[in-house]
């Protein structure tokens, strides 16, 4: 074991004689490359792709593309909300407004299909019930690149902007148009929280370090982190689709991860100069010690962004591509560019006064205290976590809308009229499409469907049908609309309540109709029904990628099977907070009135997904700082009981220091004006402080004292593995014997 354990010792000294024999030759290229990065990164945010919610392959998608192949129609993904400035929408100034963008909207390059309420045969509940509001409806095919980036600028440019009537006023709309929105202000929320973090970083890590170069230093590898991460997504846009999104978890996980990561290697370096090293022997053990440590804690954290791989969703494995740049960015900043800086640096990192002994610290004589009482303390801490997680257990996964964005943008303003004043929203309709049925099959089904709860009416080749008869004749442009004589395809139009309170429901009913021919149900509600469907469903194979692969890298630092299991049930208790929080304030409105946002009763599945994967790895984060130095304790002196409040208070102020600073780059989001970056905002900034605090000022030493000598256990096997193939900081150190009575005062 301790000649493997030389080996490797070896082998990481290798990176740190590099760093201090050529310590300006790499400063000064990581500056170069920093500037070529930042060049690369300017062009990211463009380069970035606004995906939409939906799950390919799936039926609604097969739906839609069959409709646009046999029919040149599909769900609108594009609307105009035209209002009568006086009047209603049937007077004739409004009416001729109303064709005319009807008429433009359809032979607009790019759209494939535009209807309206002045389009002939059209339905009245295209028209409000006061009749001052009527829909111009049309459909675009290709990517939402294409819709978001082209399409919809230039109708908003070459149409909207030129009409000119007082009689009426337009607004563009559609949901294409809503995320467009979404994302131009996801954009804007980027720019002003790097505003804002910056300098709030800057001013906490001179309060930490109270020296004012390693501060600025530290900063620096957040920073080159952000820019790599950025310069590194603009190249796997060059291969695959990657969100706009991404971008702002660059910023803020490239901030905490860089500064979290040089903190750690700052005050090792620190230590060691106290320890009476020299300033080229103290880069080295920092580079080899300490930087075991930032390796397995940026394989944890990647690996719990990687499990996002899991899901077919361009949106989602965004997320896993930046993560993983993120923490390949911030370990080279923190274990080269970060050392070689420290060489350079010298004393003038080193801390202003000398710090206390490790028995008179804060966190030595918390630690101490807890395990005098570690039932007690313990149970409270279990009491508090569990009493803030237990509205995560009504939490709801539903589909997001307008309503992601605050009240007084003019497309939620457009929409808020669509709910309150329209029947049903007719953008929302459900489509059936078939390749093959008989007409009178065809009306048999849609009367059967047209029974069904919460749906309005059925329009159909044969008919507009509601109640199970029929009522009318065909929608817009007649029956030729809905078949080409063998293949068919249904509007299934809801009303607005069903809509509004059950869509995913609705699309399972209409599903489970039983059709005489093989159907497929899509729709923009069955889009998002799947999209959300496909993301639930593989929660669970998620979330036992991420326990397998922390498990395995915390046996590999400290050679137990207790210490992964014990912190993978504690990071979950931290992790119940943040989906409490985000149950009582996001999907109830507890925190609605504060943050300006519309609680509409759901939570969008995929942002809390990402922020498990995200607050799982920063927790194994700061789990794999703490163990390696109560571990570090353990072997120099085989004390089981000791060795913890000694190795926290050894690291407990890097990771409240950390935590802080984290914490407070995510809260920055909570000044956004998008409700998925508020929810990530306060929700990860909040886990993050449980975790620091709750979980490793209580849990952590009371379950480790109550454990004893088996928080290192593992079994015959493990034991002899691990001999072979794990590391830990310690790995070259003798260890020294200490008696346990010295372990709690």
């Amino acid at each position: 074991m301790r000649a493997t354990a030389r080996k490797s010792t070896r082998r990481s000294n290798v990176l740190g004689a590099m760093v201090t024999r050529f310590p300006r030759w790499i400063v000064a290229t990581s500056l170069a490359m920093f500037v070529a990065l930042g060049v690369v990164a300017a062009g990211a945010i463009d380069a970035l792709a606004l995906n939409r919610y939906e799950a390919p392959g799936s039926e609604s998608v097969d739906a839609r593309d069959l409709m646009g192949e046999r029919f040149g129609t599909s769900s609108p993904n594009i609307a105009i909300l035209v209002t009568a400035s006086d009047g209603t929408v049937d007077d004739s100034r409004v009416a001729q407004v109303g064709a005319q963008l009807t008429r433009e909207l359809s032979s607009f390059p790019g759209i494939g299909d535009a209807w309206s309420y002045w389009s002939p045969g059209a339905p009245a509940t295209l028209a409000s019930e006061d009749g001052r509001h009527a829909l111009v409806l049309a459909w675009a095919p290709g990517d939402a690149d294409v819709v978001r980036g082209e399409i919809l600028p230039g109708i908003e440019s070459e149409i909207i902007e030129v009409i000119d009537d007082p009689a009426a006023e337009v607004q563009l709309g559609g949901g294409d148009e809503i995320f467009r929105v979404v994302a131009e202000q996801a954009r804007t929320d980027f720019l002003r929280a790097e505003i804002i973090i910056l300098p709030v970083v800057a001013l906490l890590l001179w309060a930490v370090y109270r020296r004012l170069a390693p501060a600025l230093v530290t900063l620096g590898i957040g920073l080159f982190s952000v820019v790599g991460t950025l310069a590194i997504l603009r190249g796997v846009t060059a291969f695959t689709e990657v969100s706009t999104f991404a971008s702002n978890i660059a910023l803020v996980m490239g901030i905490g991860l860089g500064v979290d990561y040089g903190l750690f290697v700052v005050y090792r370096f620190r230590e060691e100069l106290v320890h009476g090293h020299a300033v080229t022997e103290a880069v080295r053990r920092t580079v080899s010690g300490a930087g075991r440590t930032v390796v397995f804690s940026g394989v944890t954290v990647a690996a719990s962004l990687a499990v996002l791989f899991v899901f077919p969703f361009p949106f989602l494995s965004s997320f896993a591509y930046a993560g993983i740049a993120v923490v390949l960015t911030a370990v080279v900043g923190a274990l080269v560019i970060l050392p070689a800086a420290l060489m350079l640096l010298g004393h003038r990192a080193a801390r202003s006064r000398a710090g206390g002994s490790e028995e008179e610290r804060f966190w030595f004589r918390a630690v101490n205290r807890v395990m005098r009482r570690p039932v007690a303390f313990g149970s409270a801490g279990l009491v508090v976590l569990i009493a803030l997680g237990a509205p995560a257990l009504g939490i709801n996964f539903g589909s997001p809308d307008d309503r992601v964005l605050p009240a007084g943008q003019p497309i939620r303003d457009m929409y808020d009229t669509v709910r309150a004043d329209f029947v049903t929203e007719e953008a929302d309709a459900l489509y059936v499409v078939t390749e093959e049925a008989a007409i009178d099959d065809v009306a048999d089904y849609v009367a059967t469907l047209s029974q069904v709860p919460g749906v309005l009416r059925v329009d159909t080749a044969t008919g507009s049908y509601s109640d199970g008869a029929r009522r009318g004749p065909a929608g817009p442009d007649g029956p030729d609309r809905f078949t080409d004589g063998q293949a068919h395809w249904l509007a299934v139009v809801p009303t607005a309540e069903r809509l509004g309170e059950d869509p995913i429901g609705l699309v399972s009913d209409i599903r489970s109709v039983d059709a005489p021919f093989d159907v497929r149900v899509g729709g923009y509600p069955a889009e998002l029904t799947d999209y959300r469907n496909g993301v639930v469903e593989r929660l669970p194979l998620v979330a036992a990628l991420i326990l397998i692969v922390t498990f395995v890298v915390l046996f590999l630092m400290t050679g137990s099977v207790v210490a992964p299991i014990k912190a993978s049930l504690l990071n979950l208790l931290s992790l119940s907070v943040m989906f409490g929080v985000l149950a009582w304030g996001f999907q109830d409105g507890g925190l609605a009135p504060l943050l300006g946002f519309t609680a509409t009763g759901a939570i969008e599945p995929s942002i809390p997904l990402l922020m498990f994967c995200i607050a799982y790895g920063l927790s194994m984060d700061y789990e794999v700082f703490l163990l390696s130095r109560i571990k570090d304790d353990y072997d120099r002196t085989g004390d089981p009981i000791g060795s913890i409040p000694r190795g926290i208070a050894r690291s407990a102020s890097l990771v409240t220091a950390a935590a802080l600073i984290l914490a407070v780059s995510f809260a920055v989001y909570a000044t956004s004006e998008v409700a998925f970056l508020q929810q990530l905002g306060i929700g990860m900034a909040l886990a993050v402080l449980v975790d620091a605090t709750v979980i490793r000022g209580l849990l952590l030493p009371a379950s480790m004292r109550l454990a004893g000598a088996a928080n290192w256990w593992a079994p015959g096997p493990l034991r002899r593995l691990h001999r072979r193939i794990g590391l830990s900081e310690s790995a070259a150190e003798p260890p020294v014997a200490v008696p346990a009575t010295a372990s709690v005062g």
